[in-house]
């Protein structure tokens, strides 16, 4: 199985643990993929949160509900993540946030691997999700900024 990794990065005028607590709550991965539309199934321990996400694919009419199982690992720092989907797609990724001047600089990377057939799709919407993300985060943030 081949694999391939990228990065994004985003700056966010927040604090780092505010911007840490928010990517630690599976509650809030909701919309901050463009793809997750539901999570349940929350199960926190002291170094981890496990869940179940529901990821839409929409093509036209067509509508696919794929259920994935997350495990978020809490570090120092860090937040990395394990997800295992139908279809022998794997991701390994990880938001790595460092304090700079004025805010938080989160780099999210993925590490993904699929069968030959489906490695071109699952990385152009990775990359589509990804790009997605840093974009959401800074909404959010912005938003919580305004509204203080």
């Amino acid at each position: 199985m081949r694999s391939v990794e990228f990065s994004t990065t985003t700056i966010l005028s927040a604090a780092v643990e505010e911007v840490f607590e928010h990517l630690a709550d599976p509650d809030n991965h909701v919309g901050l993929s463009p793809l997750v539309v539901e999570v349940r199934d929350i199960r926190r321990g002291p170094d981890a949160v496990h869940f179940t996400a529901v990821e839409r694919f929409t093509l036209g009419p067509l509508r696919h509900d794929n259920v994935i199982e997350v495990t978020l690992h809490l570090g120092e720092g860090a937040i990395t993540g394990d997800v295992v989907s139908p279809g022998g797609v794997r991701v390994a990724y990880g938001y790595h946030i460092d304090p700079v001047p004025g805010g938080t600089r989160v780099v999210d990377h993925y590490r993904l691997s699929a069968p030959f057939g489906l490695l071109r799709f699952a990385t152009s919407q990775a990359k589509k999700v990804q790009v997605a993300r840093g974009r959401e985060l800074a909404r959010r943030f912005a938003a919580k900024r305004s509204q203080a």
